[in-house]
């Protein structure tokens, strides 16, 4: 290789790392700039809410003047002890908020250039933040309510011989798992994983405010919420919709977590459904803002959201 391609090589080198250091800026940026929005990026003390910080500049840390505690734009959030960069971590919620039926955690890592176990890590640790926003919301009106099955496939064996009977219980994974949805007309979804439909019942009596209507399937189960709310019925066998009694709403989200499992993930393990069904709930209930929109909201949900109990560290599972 002749200088002057030595030259050159070297010339694009730096270019390229100007260039992703001017992003890392703007992403850091936008991280101070979401967390302490009330006063304009300037950072603000998490242990004493003291306004008046030193900036440390090579380690893009503060050091609080009041209580002398140092922390960073992502102490004590969602982020917490973060080890991608700024500019990584951007492009992650972009991608996640972003993707209208879900990525798979092997997709994201190639994205990011990270290991699989950092993406999947910290595609839950965002999930987790996108069910802050519905804790212990409490829906109200006209609200749907249905459940759908997923997982506890058992494979037929080669031979019909050695085939047996999937619908007996103890030929069954024991890993089958409804999640419960109910939905606002026009509002808000929540999400419930439990063994059998039934246990909507408790979940309706617990989320649902007084007064509020009901529209459900013909399924017997439900009956017992009749004495407690108005409920407008469905045969889906006679009709889909039928003098306003319908679940099209709930029906509607089961078709995203539906292709979001089977099309992007293919298995999810029980323990970790109700965090896919909130991803999908949320995914269905902004799917009408802008892509901006979107990942701002995901960005603010993880800066104020606390360190994450489960998702702890770096890959821990």
């Amino acid at each position: 290789m002749t200088q002057h391609h030595l030259l050159s090589a070297a010339s694009r080198t730096l270019s390229l790392k100007a260039i992703y250091k001017a992003g890392e800026d703007k992403a850091y940026e936008t991280f101070r700039k979401i967390r302490w929005l009330e006063t304009g990026g300037e950072a603000v003390c998490p242990r004493c809410d003291h306004d008046e910080a030193y900036t440390i500049s090579t380690r893009r840390k503060f050091k609080c003047k009041n209580c002398h505690h140092q922390f960073s734009v992502t102490s004590g959030t969602i982020f917490h002890a973060r080890k991608l960069d700024y500019v990584d971590l951007l492009a992650a919620i972009l991608i996640i908020a972003n993707a209208a039926k879900g990525v798979s955690a092997v997709q994201l890592s190639r994205d990011l250039d990270v290991q699989y176990k950092t993406a999947f890590v910290l595609a839950h640790k965002l999930r987790e933040t996108m069910t802050s926003e519905t804790r212990g919301l409490i829906l109200s009106g006209a609200v749907e309510i249905d459940g759908q099955y997923h997982g506890g496939h058992v494979r037929p064996s080669n031979l019909k011989e050695n085939r047996r009977d999937r619908r007996l219980k103890r030929n069954q994974t024991g890993k089958r798992r409804v999640v419960i949805a109910m939905r606002e007309k026009q509002g808000r979804t929540i999400t419930k994983v439990e063994r059998t439909e039934a246990k909507g019942v408790l979940f309706a009596l617990d989320r649902l405010a007084k007064g509020s209507e009901l529209h459900a399937d013909e399924a017997p189960h439900w009956d017992e919420l009749e004495a407690r709310f108005p409920m407008a019925r469905i045969d889906h066998g006679q009709g889909y919709s039928i003098n306003g009694a319908c679940t099209n709403q709930a029906e509607s989200f089961f078709s995203r977590l539906r292709r979001m499992v089977q099309g992007q993930h293919h298995f999810v393990s029980p323990g970790y459904l109700h965090q896919y069904a909130a991803h999908a709930a949320w995914l269905e209930d902004h799917r009408r803002d802008d892509n901006g929109t979107q990942a701002r909201t995901v960005l603010a949900l993880g800066l104020a959201a606390p360190v994450s109990r489960q998702w702890k560290g770096y890959w821990q599972r």
